[in-house]
Parts: C-alpha cells; structure tokens; sequence
C-alpha cells in the first residue's frame, strides 16, 4: 500500500481579462452589484482565433504539471480529466489529451462532477495508486464556460460569476503513510439536481431530431440554471460537514488546518467557512477576484497558485474542498 502525493502542479488561463465593467456594456449589471453578491472584479474568456478549447488549456496546464513533477509524459499511467464543458459532447477529452500529449495507449477517465470535479478526480487517481495498479496519475481540472453562457441580463445572474480556465495536477508514490494524500471524502444528493443545472442538450430532454426542428432561441433550457440562495445555504453546510469529516478521519482539528484551498464559487461562502473554523486570511486561499468560478479548474489553479506563491511548505496540512452541482461535495486532506 501506497500513499499518493502531488508530485507537480500547473495552471493556464486565456488571455483576455473581462472586468466588471465590459459586462455592464452587455447586461443591466454593474461592478459593485457584482463584487457585493460574488466578490468577483474580473475572470478570463478564451477569444476567438486564440486556439483554447477545453482540452488545449487542459495539455498546457498538464505540461506544466508533467515537468514539475519531473517525469516524462510516458511516465503517466492514466488520466482522469475533469470539466463539465468538454469539447465535443462524446468523445470526452481524456482521450484527447492523450492524442495531444502523445502519451502511450493509456486508459483516460472523464469526471462529469461540476464544480467538485476535480476533488472527485483526485480520489479516483488517489485510489489507483493506493491500491499499486498505477504509478503516476495526471489530473486535469479545465472549463470552458465563456462559449456557454447568456451574455443578456437575462442571464446575469450564472454569467457574470464565470470564467474559463484549466489546472492539473500529477500524483505520484508517497512512502511515507504519514504524508501525501490521507484520505478522500466525497458524497452527493440528487433530489437537488434541477436546482443547479443546464438541462439541455440532453437526452432526457426530447429527441435529438426535435431539437434540430424546433430550436427555440428563447428555450431558457440551453444556459445554466442556478438557484442562488439555496445553493449558497447548502453550500455553506455541506462544505463545513465534509471538512470536518475530513480532519475528524485523521484526528485533526480546524486549529491543524495550514492552507484550505475551497472550490471559487462565491468569495462570501469562503468567508462563511473561513470565519465558521477561525481561519486567518493567511490560511484560506481565494482567486476568484481575478478568475471568477471556473468549475472543475478552481481548485487545481487555486493550489497550484499558493504553492507558487510559496504559501504551502513541506509537512504542512493542506485542505481541498468543493461543493456543487449535483449536488455533489467532497473534501482532501493533504500532508504536503
């Protein structure tokens, strides 16, 4: 039996930065309505002619994850990459990032999880080299929302807290049982599926051919639904119960907790769980100001950013946790 661990970490995001205030050209919006509900300032779109797809932005943040790692990209075993923006509706991009990457005729796993998707991903990746079948893992978390969303004010209230981007993480053997990953802790509840949603296209829907007769440009059904206030109000429990769950598995307390990294869903449910534990500004690392929510990829980039920054040391007690559609929430506690 192995522990896994994060052997190396990467981020990319586009170019183009999309403030506030650009939004507010195209929606009845503005900056202080915005910061006050999301606390988000600004968040990256992918530009036309600029070559970023789901997968594109996934293989440069993995490429940079391969070589901090120090390995070569034959050295990875499997894939599993997280989004719930893939670039064709099958095949999904792992196979894709395999093509991109030239990696041998590895296997290549998608995660549909949202905004938990890549704490789901790293679970899976955890257990594969927990029970020894691989050795080095890449996980990719990457989004492309900006294709997706209702630039109205009619859809004000999911597009402005969107942005695009990609993070991976490679994982690879930790000897030492007292390091690395520790455990995983992931659940779900689907009598609340509808509440945070983009029903179509999908089969459950209506025929495909129905959909190609009848495409309606006011079918609401084609842009994410969110019911702000009871996602944020079970958001706020769900994340305080899985992190605990989360330290109490390990015999560790909130006061243990060095970094907590929080999927970026809304600067003021961080600032409820990082008031609930008693965590200074030092101890939670938060990026949505300048990314926005980028789903599946909020919490590779997140990481990787701290660690660049130096804000997480070896031995320290670093914290994942993510909440979302599904609803489906997760925690991973880390001995760096």
């Amino acid at each position: 039996m192995y522990n896994s661990k994060i052997k190396g970490l990467g981020y990319f995001v586009p170019e183009h930065v999309v403030t506030n205030d650009e939004l507010s050209k195209v929606m009845d919006t503005n900056d202080a309505w915005i910061q006050e509900r999301t606390g988000i300032m600004e968040r990256r779109h992918v530009s036309k002619g600029d070559g970023n797809t789901t997968t594109t932005m996934g293989v440069k943040a993995a490429k940079i994850a391969i070589e901090r790692a120090g390995i070569d990209k034959d050295d990875i075993d499997f894939i599993v990459f997280a989004t719930l923006s893939p670039d064709y509706y099958f095949p999904g991009p792992g196979v894709l990032v395999q093509r991109d990457l030239g990696i041998k005729t590895v296997g290549a796993l998608d995660v549909r999880n949202q905004c938990s998707g890549f704490v789901y991903a790293i679970s899976v990746a955890d257990q594969y080299i927990k029970s020894g079948m691989y050795k080095n893992v890449l996980v990719i978390g990457s989004e492309l929302h900006s294709h997706g969303l209702d630039m109205s004010t009619r859809g004000r209230g999911v597009s402005v807290i969107f942005g695009d981007g990609a993070g991976a993480a490679v994982l690879g053997r930790e000897e030492d049982s007292t390091k690395g990953i520790l455990s995983t802790h992931l659940h779900s509840e689907g009598q609340h599926a509808e509440e945070l949603s983009l029903i179509a296209p999908g089969m459950g829907k209506r025929w495909v051919t129905d959909i190609i007769a009848d495409n309606d440009p006011n079918d609401e059904s084609y842009y994410p639904y969110m019911n702000g206030q009871f996602v944020f109000k079970n958001a706020v429990v769900r994340f305080s119960e899985v992190i605990m769950e989360g330290l109490a598995a390990n015999g560790l307390q909130p006061s243990d907790i060095d970094m907590l990294i929080p999927h970026q869903a809304n600067l003021r449910i961080s600032q409820f769980i990082q008031k609930k534990f008693g965590l200074s500004d030092d101890q939670v690392y938060n990026n949505i100001m300048k990314y926005g929510n980028t789903t599946a990829a909020s919490i590779p980039i997140a990481l990787t950013e701290a660690w660049e920054q130096g804000k997480i040391k070896s031995g320290e007690l670093v914290v994942l946790a993510a909440f979302g559609s599904g609803f489906t929430w997760g925690s991973v506690i880390i001995r760096w």
